[in-house]
């Protein structure tokens, strides 16, 4: 049941982003993006059947990205969101350099990860490089567009600024992302389905955060509410 859980699992996404933020306010969002785009790079390393198609894991979690960074765009500004793009973008380098500084260590008699390891970790330099070239010029456009767009209606229609920056920021990190992690590693067929199925789940996951993103506008954190800092 890949199509139920799959449902399942960006409904339970989304809406954690909303408690995260609830509860933790701006520098849950941050933690946020840190989390899922980490986690989103070692899941798109598996590929499964979904109504039909081939497709990556990865997307529910690093749509979601998406979604928080609009959040800190819609109510902290452009500079909060860049902010999250360059913490996401940092992080995401410690973890691939850190992880093949771990592969070269020789492993004990015992050990029983080392291959395991390699088979995740072996691979992800050539995918953090594809995300991280995709995550640059995707979030960056996303939040150019967001603001964009905002300035153009006078800050009316945010339904309209979430869904195009978005529907053209994943599409352009669909494509940097699947050339460069995933050209020569399928045959030409599956590749482009992995490419088409990425994108049309991607697409998914951003039209339906729309409802969330304005519960998000309508949400105080704890600690932005009245006498919060005196309380702490």
């Amino acid at each position: 049941m890949n199509e139920l859980l799959w449902i399942g699992f960006a409904l339970m996404d989304l809406t954690l982003v909303l408690i995260i933020y609830r509860f933790f306010g701006r520098i849950g969002l941050f933690g946020l993006v840190v989390f899922n785009l980490i986690l989103c790079n070692i899941q798109v390393l598996k590929t499964v059947e979904l109504f039909g198609f081939t497709a990556t894991l990865g997307n529910v979690l690093y749509a979601s990205v998406f979604l928080s960074t609009d959040i800190l765009s819609e109510k902290y500004g452009r500079k909060a969101a860049q902010k999250a793009v360059l913490l996401g973008f940092v992080t995401l380098v410690m973890t691939a350099v850190y992880m093949q500084i771990a592969l070269r260590f020789v492993p004990a008699p015992g050990d029983f990860a080392q291959p395991s390891l390699e088979t995740l970790f072996g691979f992800l330099p050539r995918v953090a490089l594809g995300s991280l070239c995709a995550y640059l010029v995707s979030q960056f456009h996303d939040v150019w567009a967001f603001h964009f767009i905002k300035e153009r209606t006078s800050g009316r229609h945010l339904w309209l600024r979430n869904n195009a920056s978005t529907l053209v920021s994943q599409f352009l990190d669909s494509a940097i992302f699947c050339l460069i992690a995933f050209w020569g590693q399928f045959e030409t067929s599956v590749f482009l389905e992995i490419l088409g199925t990425t994108y049309v789940f991607k697409l998914f996951v951003a039209i339906a955060d729309t409802p969330f993103i304005y519960l998000a506008r309508r949400i105080t954190p704890l600690d932005e509410r009245p006498g919060a800092e005196d309380a702490a």
